[in-house]
């Protein structure tokens, strides 16, 4: 990894140890356990010697996976741990646009319950994902009076920029953020990885291109939100999707290119995915055990890469052996209602996906090659 990716803690190895990098496993060969944090030399660390270390940085990068209520349980953990060493902390969230940040102040500053919250910020139709995970560390911020900073930028802009270019959109409407940097071989070589799942082929070129230049703005927006709440010289830490940080690539790419380079990135780890992460992963990671019995129900999943359309949402791809396959859907298709409702954008169908239940199904009409049609998406029922 980069200089602005190693611990500063990794330099001092070298001479003498400290004390709190001392070993917790009785041998280097064992698997670490859960609770357990892990430099990515494959250090065990203790929380308290690493939470001392990490509130000394400019920016904290906590990763996570969406759905996943445990990722969210850590996420709280850490930040309560950073912020009994460093109480003048900021907090910049992936999940809302730069729209949203009257909400986020009227939420801190205890002008609005939750449910005032999640429609001043819009955020059923800007993340569609529960907001349950995420109320509690919001409800810390607001218990702490930690500033909360709106990270990210709504579609509509993402894909204009991409459409458009940077050069073609003026400075106020993309709120000041600089064209990103270009990816990194390795991150680009991901991302299609990606495009070609999701859309069910690879061999679409001008499609790709745009995947990745939506996200690169996506990346550029998130590390931009964070380089500007550094001027507060508060501890800035960014949560987000684990996507945007792996290996490096992503948003601490883009913070490398704007002079930011005291930053740390964290992970969870769930140790039934291995003994040890890869190497590379980020520059520590928190094993976790199995909380499979605490986890939500998997949410509901059409399997579709979804896009704008004059007419409703556009179908970009289609997930093999997903729900959208076996009702018939296909790239090129036009959702234009879904459950009887109009759809005018992506975050529609997503709302309207989020409520439905196992073993139901959805009618949607569609218009394939300009004639309107019914297909009925079964979602399967839970397994016994």
């Amino acid at each position: 990894m980069s200089r602005s990716r190693s611990f500063r803690i990794r330099t001092f190895c070298h001479g003498a140890a400290l004390a709190w990098l001392a070993p917790l496993a009785a041998m280097a060969d064992d698997c670490p356990a859960p609770g357990q944090w892990q430099d990515d030399g494959g250090e065990t660390l203790t929380t308290a010697g690493l939470m001392a270390e990490l509130a000394d940085a400019d920016v904290v990068l906590l990763g996570e996976q969406h759905d996943r209520l445990p990722h969210h349980r850590w996420q709280l953990h850490t930040l309560a741990g950073l912020h009994a060493h460093r109480p003048k902390m900021v907090i910049g969230l992936e999940m809302l646009p730069r729209e949203a940040q009257p909400a986020l102040d009227a939420w801190v500053a205890g002008e609005l319950n939750e449910a005032g919250f999640l429609e001043a910020s819009d955020w059923h139709q800007a993340w569609g994902f529960d907001p349950d995970l995420y109320l509690p560390i919001l409800h810390f911020a607001r218990m702490q009076q930690i500033p909360l900073r709106a990270l990210n930028v709504t579609p509509e802009l993402r894909d204009r920029l991409t459409r458009e270019g940077w050069e073609a959109v003026p400075e106020q409407e993309r709120f000041g953020i600089s064209a990103p940097a270009d990816p990194e071989p390795a991150y680009r070589d991901r991302l299609a990885e990606v495009y070609a799942e999701h859309a069910g082929s690879g061999d679409d070129p001008e499609g790709l291109e745009r995947f990745i230049a939506a996200q690169l703005a996506w990346d550029r927006a998130m590390a931009s939100g964070l380089a500007e709440a550094q001027g507060q010289e508060a501890l800035v830490v960014g949560l987000m999707g684990l996507g945007h940080l792996v290996n490096g690539h992503g948003v601490p790419s883009q913070l490398d290119d704007l002079g930011v380079s005291d930053y740390q990135s964290l992970l969870p780890w769930d140790a039934s995915e291995g003994c040890r992460p890869p190497r590379g992963r980020a520059d520590a990671v928190y094993v976790l055990g199995d909380e499979s019995a605490f986890q939500p129900t998997e949410p509901p999943r059409l399997g579709v890469l979804i896009g704008e359309h004059a007419d409703g949402v556009l179908v970009q791809g289609v997930v093999p052996r997903s729900v959208a396959e076996s009702a018939g859907l296909a790239e090129g298709d036009v959702i234009v209602t879904a459950a009887g409702l109009p759809m005018v954008e992506p975050a529609d169908l997503t709302t309207i996906i989020s409520r439905q239940a196992p073993g139901t199904l959805l009618p949607l009409e569609i218009r394939r090659e300009g004639k309107l049609q019914e297909v009925l998406a079964r979602f399967p029922a839970p397994t016994p």
